[in-house]
């Protein structure tokens, strides 16, 4: 497997196809950008016009798109993967997905001779460009075994939770947790400030005890306290993961209040923080007029 696909080259994609580049494999991809085409060709990636000729020249191709709907539309939509099969071929969908629409695919996928895993990644396009993501994947373990050379040139950390489907599952609940934990985090601080208490002497309270995250071990020092909110991921792509995280409830006919009121402010934030804004500037709602 050295020729290797990769479909949607914006700040993730990139990242893993130069990862993979470094790790000696040869990259194929294409972008709905044009720029951003450019860019990767003049990165030493491979590019190409459309998905047909992606898949024609690889031995697995990677997507990392935006969306769920985006992802279908790659693979099954009009001229997608599925039109143009290629036997044995392994997609690993990288996205943030919701596990049903995986589930489909997948099965469309192996009914033409290919197989799919997923496998939403952690860490941001730094850890994307520097190979030191996390993933938790869903696939068979022969199709994992197949492909772990691919995974291993673009992360440090693997997770296998489960069948095709799962790591979507297990990324949901990642980023909700993310959601649910800067929006708590924004609280407490400002609650201990206005007590008296320095943020960053809080934090390391909290983080020397059992209150701390991700959240208030990196977070908070790295983008909020120093004002950059420059995490590279947006208040867009973070309130379609919690949106997904509501799809998901509601199908599996469950009442969960906490988690309904941290969507319910992340929709809300929609007044006052911009889409294109880092994801990290929730910590602000309640306090932008």
């Amino acid at each position: 497997m050295k020729n290797i696909g990769v479909i949607g080259l914006g700040n993730m994609g990139r990242g893993m196809a130069l990862s993979l580049l470094r790790g000696g494999f040869n990259v194929i991809g294409t972008d709905a950008s044009g720029a951003t085409r450019e860019l990767l060709a003049s990165e030493g990636v491979s590019i190409r016009a459309s998905v047909r000729e992606v898949v024609s020249e690889s031995d697995v191709v990677i997507l990392s798109l935006p969306t769920a709907a985006i992802v279908a539309e790659v693979v099954s939509g009009a001229d997608g993967i599925v039109s143009h099969p290629k036997a044995g071929m392994v997609v690993i969908d990288t996205s943030t997905s919701h596990p049903d629409t995986t589930r489909r695919l997948a099965k469309q996928l192996e009914g033409v001779g290919m197989r799919m895993m997923d496998a939403p990644v952690s860490g941001g396009p730094k850890g994307a460009i520097t190979g030191t993501m996390a993933m938790v994947i869903g696939a068979a373990d022969e199709d994992l075994a197949a492909v772990m050379p691919v995974l291993e040139a673009m992360s440090a950390k693997r997770v296998h939770v489960g069948g095709v489907g799962a790591g979507h599952v297990a990324k949901i609940a990642n980023n909700l947790f993310t959601a649910s934990h800067l929006i708590v985090a924004a609280e407490v601080t400002r609650m201990a400030e206005k007590a008296g208490v320095p943020v960053e002497r809080l934090l390391q309270g909290i983080n020397a005890g059992s209150g701390r995250s991700f959240v208030t071990e990196h977070s908070f020092p790295t983008w909020v306290m120093n004002g950059k909110f420059d995490s590279g991921f947006t208040m867009k792509l973070m309130r379609k993961d919690v949106r997904l995280s509501q799809e998901l409830i509601g199908a599996l006919d469950m009442d969960l209040p906490l988690v309904g009121k941290v969507a319910e402010l992340w929709a809300k934030s929609s007044d006052t923080i911009k889409d294109e804004e880092d994801f990290n500037r929730i910590v602000e709602l309640g306090t932008r007029a």
